[in-house]
């Protein structure tokens, strides 16, 4: 029996496991041997597993890092959608449009909105701090011609919009004064708040009754005036149309009252200039006449009607001269023609409408006399582009010539240059559709022009004049 010495090469380990070779003896060549038993196989296996596990886990702990903790750029902006459509009334070509002045446009779009928001902030601290003015004004409403006050000749707003609201206002910075303005049936002496030192009260005294009316507002701001609660007084007074205004001469300042300035329609006769001013008629704000906005259409387009009127025929005045007139030679069938024989206090939707559109579509529009000169039909034309043919002779009554102008009726107007047909009698009326045949459209949109350019300086001038005059009347003089 032959005994077996141990295998030193497996360090005193079983022969049945092969012993793996030290590093060294792993890096020589040795010949090709015999194919590796089942046992190494399974080591193989075993260890390209545990590799391929851990890199699995390093792959996961890295996307864990990436996803949840490593920090993350700001993403650039994208562009912002752009609408391929087109603006609402054009029709684009193609499926895309490509349009070169995007750029400008955004900018503009751009300049507008920091525009937008400059004048926000301007208003805004103009109504939070109005004490940077140097004169507050509110000015309180209690006739209709406030309105052509505050929104034809001050282009202001109110709020709310709506014409039949109890309350409405507005307000606005204009010169070193900051106005503010109220209206409606709710604004009733002692019932709503004095928010000025200094007050422009807008009255009718055109009758009796509106007379009666116009005296409890007098009484209560000359109670203002006397428990110091307001300084300054000025009114704004749609005036009786033959002029006959007596009844308020013992409230101005020179005859002993409190009224610092009076601003009264038509020709009255103690118009100075220095405390007593003349102020437009305007539209007839009180059938809710709108601010009219000029179109390109409006200014050239071709007009259907050499003249228009629609209005009340009284018995035995001019206005049946001016029927029979226009039914000569069939002057009325060139003209939009229609007549009335009772005055109509209050228009129905129908009746403002066709109104409206007679003016648009006529070249002139006839004006005469009725129980004054001026009417509201001179500036309602205006503002449509249809010059006014005005009947320029005096009506019965106080009205006339001032210590400051000679040229009544229509003083104003007439000094502030009024582009109008002026005639003396209707009979001159033929010639003067007869020359408006033969004038060219180009001749006749240039007239539009003139005219509308006219009106919007007229109005522009009028709310200066009327700032400069309180502000010199109101404000502290600088005088030593």
């Amino acid at each position: 029996m032959v005994g077996s010495a141990p295998n030193l090469s497996t360090g005193g380990r079983s022969p049945g496991r092969r012993a793996e070779a030290p590093p060294a003896a792993a890096s020589r060549r040795s010949p090709p041997g015999p194919p590796p038993a089942p046992g190494g196989m399974r080591g193989a296996r075993k260890r390209l597993c545990s590799a391929l596990i851990v890199a699995y886990g390093l792959f996961s702990l890295y996307a864990a890092y990436t996803v949840f903790l490593r920090p993350r750029r700001t993403a650039a902006p994208r562009p912002p959608h752009r609408d391929r459509r087109g603006p609402r009334d054009h029709v684009a070509v193609g499926n895309e449009e490509w349009n070169p002045w995007e750029g400008d446009e955004k900018s503009e779009l751009v300049a507008s909105q920091q525009r937008y928001e400059a004048n926000l902030k301007m208003i805004k601290n103009a109504r939070s701090h109005p004490e940077q003015t140097s004169l507050r004004v509110q000015i309180w409403g209690k006739a209709a011609i406030g309105l052509y006050l505050w929104q034809h000749i001050f282009e202001g707003h109110l709020q709310p919009a709506d014409v039949t609201a109890q309350w409405r206002e507005g307000s606005q910075k204009a010169g070193k004064t900051y106005f503010s303005f109220v209206t409606g049936p709710s604004v009733v002496p002692g019932y709503f708040s004095v928010e000025a030192e200094n007050i422009v009260l807008v009255l009718n005294g055109r009758e009796k009754a509106k007379i009666t009316y116009a005296t409890q507002w007098l009484h209560y701001a000359q109670t203002l005036i006397q428990t110091h609660k307001i300084q300054h007084v000025a009114v704004v007074l749609l005036g009786n149309e033959q002029c006959n205004n007596e009844w308020i001469r013992p409230y101005l300042k020179r005859h002993g009252g409190f009224i610092n300035l009076l601003f009264v329609t038509y020709d009255f006769a103690l118009v100075n200039e220095e405390d007593i001013f003349q102020w437009p008629l305007g539209v007839a704000t009180y059938r809710n006449f709108p601010v009219v906005e000029p179109s390109w259409s409006m200014l050239h387009d071709p007009r259907s009607y050499l003249c228009n009127f629609l209005g009340t025929v009284y018995k035995n005045s001019s206005r049946e001269t001016l029927m029979e007139i226009l039914k000569q030679d069939g002057l009325d069938k060139l003209c939009w023609i229609a007549a009335r024989e009772q005055w109509q206090p209050q228009e129905t939707n129908e009746s403002f409408k066709n109104y409206q559109d007679a003016l648009l579509q006529s070249d002139l529009t006839l004006c005469p006399v009725g129980i004054n000169t001026e009417c509201y039909r001179i500036y309602e034309a205006c503002s449509y582009g249809s010059l006014p043919v005005i009947e320029d002779v005096m009506t019965p009554g106080d009205c006339g010539n001032s210590s400051m102008y000679h040229s009544a009726p229509l003083q104003l107007l007439k000094t502030m240059g009024a582009p109008f047909i002026f005639i003396k009698n209707w009979k001159e009326l033929p010639a003067v559709l007869e020359k408006e045949k033969k004038m060219s459209l180009q001749e006749k949109i240039q007239r539009r022009k003139k005219l509308m350019e006219w009106y919007r300086n007229f109005k522009a001038w009028m709310r200066q004049k009327f700032i400069n005059t309180l502000e010199n009347s109101f404000l502290p003089s600088d005088k030593g």
